[in-house]
């Protein structure tokens, strides 16, 4: 699936799109999948798996929790007049929809009920830029976290403290970062704030769309920020490790630390081939991963994005102490999503061609100006010395959700387009081989175009799925002792 994100492509949905099939031509591999630990927990986050939009502070895009498996599936939709870039879930359970409202693009958060899925009760956030209700966190304490349009890092808090102890959401401790956005480009509001992450060492990491990063201490409010170089945009989440804070320009990778005044400093940069110009299925000329941690001994021993090279967008692996590359090979047409890393694995889907209905202002002409959703998707292994990659297996899934791996039953959970009509099925794909094994129907027509934005798993093998008008709660119609653990 592309490097567009979940969280952008919400945001820029308002109310339709069209959809399509998954064409499922496996192509099975004698190397087996490696899954490997998880990244470490976080200690200023909720679950793994479920407390970032792909899954946990490095951006693994897996889960230590199970999927419903092959079975047949149920799904509800909850309409909520909103394009919601991610379901977070705290140890509460509760799920914590963020989202953009279709009318004008304001953020507002739904609390939704574990049970069933409908929304308990919602939270207008001030509007601000095209981000603002796109990438989020829910820390320790089941508070999602985010930054709102008067540039303020906000924790929304629940409890049932309305009427008749009926729930509510409010905003706690909201800590103003506007000084450290606009020191840089030299104006009141001059700047927008894409993503916010926390850091291993404390402190709230945040990035804008113009190129500055930052680090900010919510407790006593105070920060520092740094330009990177001028004309490096930045149009996709951060990800975070023990070794340092990953972003992505439209230019390079970067890795992030903080030196000893509590201001981040560059650790390494590494250049990748941005390509000609914006591809179909993109929304921003570069890279569209977030990037992401992964590996065999720590969880973090490397650092993955894909490029914008042609004909083929590259997956490029570094070693995250160093920004050594260990290895580049070409995995899919492009890309608007991040990818999928356990272990030695990694898994790319295309999104090249997929027709959202709307791009950010900026996002100029593409190369070429046209294209189908073909969709696909590539499974790459890492050499056991480290010393270089190779594709394992290829599928031409067209998925239209970023997949999410479970390391519980080593399952690959997506929503693909069907035909060339409004079709949507929830998708189940073996990450060992490639093979598809079960594809179920989940709803058609425009409106619930899943414009490739992230599905979280939650406890009991539910799967909560954003849309452009609402989310999908999908449910095993059976037991969970018939689906028996592979």
């Amino acid at each position: 699936m592309r490097p567009v994100h979940a969280a952008r492509r919400a945001a820029l949905a308002g109310p339709l799109v069209a959809a399509a099939l998954l064409s499922a031509c496996a192509q099975p591999s004698t190397h087996r999948a490696g899954p490997g630990p998880l990244p470490p927990p976080h200690p200023a986050l909720g679950p793994v798996g479920t407390a970032t939009q792909h899954g946990d502070a490095a951006s693994s895009d897996t889960t230590p929790l199970a999927g419903p498996g092959t079975r047949p599936v149920s799904s509800t939709f909850t309409p909520l007049g909103a394009t919601c870039a991610s379901v977070l879930i705290g140890s509460d359970g509760m799920p914590q929809a963020l989202c953009n409202t279709n009318a004008d693009l304001s953020p507002v958060v739904h609390l939704l009920d574990p049970a069933g899925g409908a929304s308990v009760a919602s939270l207008a956030l001030a509007k601000g830029e095209l981000f603002t209700g796109v990438y989020g966190y829910v820390d320790e304490a089941d508070r999602l976290v985010a930054v709102d349009g008067d540039r303020n890092v906000v924790r929304v808090g629940h409890d049932r403290g309305g009427p008749d102890g009926s729930w509510r959401l409010f905003v706690a401790e909201p800590t103003p970062i506007g000084r450290y956005v606009d020191v840089h480009c030299g104006a009141p509001r001059c700047d927008s704030v894409v993503s916010a992450a926390p850091g291993y060492g404390g402190g709230v990491w945040f990035v804008t769309a113009g190129g500055t990063v930052g680090i900010v201490d919510t407790t006593t409010g105070v920060g520092g920020s740094i330009a990177l170089p001028p004309g490096e945009r930045i149009a996709n989440s951060i990800s975070t490790a023990p070794e340092g804070m990953a972003v992505a320009t439209g230019h390079a990778l970067y890795l992030v630390g903080v030196d000893g005044q509590g201001s981040p400093e560059v650790l390494w940069r590494r250049e990748y081939d941005r390509g000609p110009g914006r591809k179909p299925g993109q929304l921003s000329w570069g890279t569209g991963a977030t990037p992401t941690f992964f590996g065999p001994a720590t969880g973090t021993d490397y650092v993955a994005i894909t490029d914008n090279a042609v004909p083929e967008a590259n997956l490029l692996v570094y070693r995250t102490a160093t920004g050594e590359r260990v290895c580049s090979i070409p995995v899919v047409d492009g890309t608007e999503n991040s990818p999928i890393g356990s272990g030695t694995a990694v898994v790319v889907a295309s999104t090249f061609g997929y027709p959202y209905p709307a791009l950010p202002s900026d996002a100029g002409p593409s190369v070429p100006p046209t294209a189908g959703f073909t969709g696909g998707m590539t499974r790459v292994d890492i050499d056991a010395d480290g010393a270089g990659c190779e594709r394992t297996w290829t599928t031409d899934v067209r998925s239209a959700a970023v997949p999410k791996l479970s390391l519980a039953d080593g399952r690959i959970y997506t929503v693909s387009r069907t035909g060339p009509g409004d079709g949507f099925e929830h998708t189940v794909i073996d990450a060992e081989t490639g093979e598809v094994q079960a594809r179920r129907p989940l709803a058609t027509g425009p409106a619930f175009d899943t414009l490739q934005m992230a599905g979280n798993l939650a406890p009991g093998q539910v799967i909560y799925q954003p849309t452009v008008t609402g989310v999908h709660r999908v449910t095993p119609k059976e037991a969970p002792a018939a689906d028996p653990p592979r």
